[in-house]
């Protein structure tokens, strides 16, 4: 299953996703081999899921499509029953959104000269998901044209954000700490970094070029899961929302405050301050606008910019 998955380039998280579920359900049938069961074994582990673990809509969802993606590409064995199987219906939330002086307290709250303070700042100053601000590149950050290049974003799609005025001076400072980094582990004879669809054996040398490096390098090494090469990753996410959440709570949030809430604020706020809304699309990744429409049932004073007639008593 993890070769299939890799053949059609899915995300390392969707692989582990997949296999996760996969094995989920071949242990909840009692370790039986998937081919000898049929839509009987798929419809009860569906269903408990959904009422013994209550589990959300795209929980199960997600649950579905593993199991639809080992019939059909992995045991090839064509099952109509599975792909008409009905999918749960997933109910459309309200974002958390901070206002402006919640995000400037939760900044606060963080170390200023930290590299969690520009992680953050950065999150909420370009509109980037966790990992695509993780992953940012040394050759993407473009201080001239004053803008980001996201790589590889979600659905494998790239995208030009904007670079704030105020994270210049700060991300110089970082890529000069990283330079310093860099050229230790080069003198260690390391300094290698993973590459995208084997760039590596295209450009051997490429993996210690200056412009490959991370913006957010990790501290330490750590063994690549696919390749078992040992070398130093971007910093791990579970650090930056451990660090988000605890400034939340010093800055006494009582919002559920995670670096995903910073991506949202970014979208309220640029539609506040007057920005159009496919541009906000754009600087998102949105693939729908319908997608990014979701904001503006958030921005406006009040429930939808109306005044209640409690006030005017």
């Amino acid at each position: 299953m993890r070769e299939r998955i890799r053949v059609k380039h899915y995300s390392l998280r969707t692989e582990h996703a997949y296999v996760d579920w996969a094995r989920r359900f071949i242990v909840f049938h009692g370790k039986r081999h998937p081919a000898g069961m049929g839509a009987a074994e798929v419809e009860a582990f569906l269903s408990w899921l959904a009422v013994e673990r209550n589990v959300s809509a795209s929980t199960q969802n997600q649950a579905r499509a593993a199991l639809l993606f080992l019939y059909q590409e992995v045991l090839l064995v064509n099952l109509p029953w599975l792909g008409e199987m009905t999918a749960a219906r997933t109910s459309r939330r309200l974002p958390v959104v901070l206002t402006p002086s919640e995000v400037r307290e939760l900044l606060n709250a963080l170390d200023g000269s930290g590299t969690m303070h520009l992680v953050a700042s950065l999150l909420y100053g370009t509109g980037m998901r966790l990992l695509e601000g993780l992953r940012l590149r040394v050759k993407d950050v473009e201080f001239q044209r004053r803008e980001i290049i996201v790589r590889a974003g979600k659905g494998n799609k790239d995208r030009v954000t904007v670079l704030p005025e105020n994270l210049i001076e700060p991300l110089q400072i970082q890529l000069r700490r990283v330079r310093r980094l860099h050229q230790a582990d080069l003198d260690a004879s390391r300094g290698d970094v993973e590459l995208p669809f084997a760039l590596d054996l295209k450009y051997p040398s490429a993996g210690r070029a200056w412009g490959w490096q991370y913006v957010f390098p990790s501290p330490v090494f750590s063994i690549d899961p696919r390749s078992g090469v040992e070398r130093r990753h971007h910093l791990n996410e579970s650090s930056v929302q451990k660090a988000v959440a605890l400034a939340a709570r010093r800055a006494g949030i009582a919002k559920p405050c995670s670096p995903h809430v910073l991506r949202h604020s970014f979208a309220t706020h640029m539609l506040q301050a007057g920005y159009d809304i496919r541009t906000v699309q754009e600087l998102l990744g949105h693939a729908d606008v319908a997608t990014t429409m979701i904001y503006t049932h958030v921005m406006n004073k009040g429930g939808r910019g109306v005044s209640s007639p409690l006030d005017g008593l």
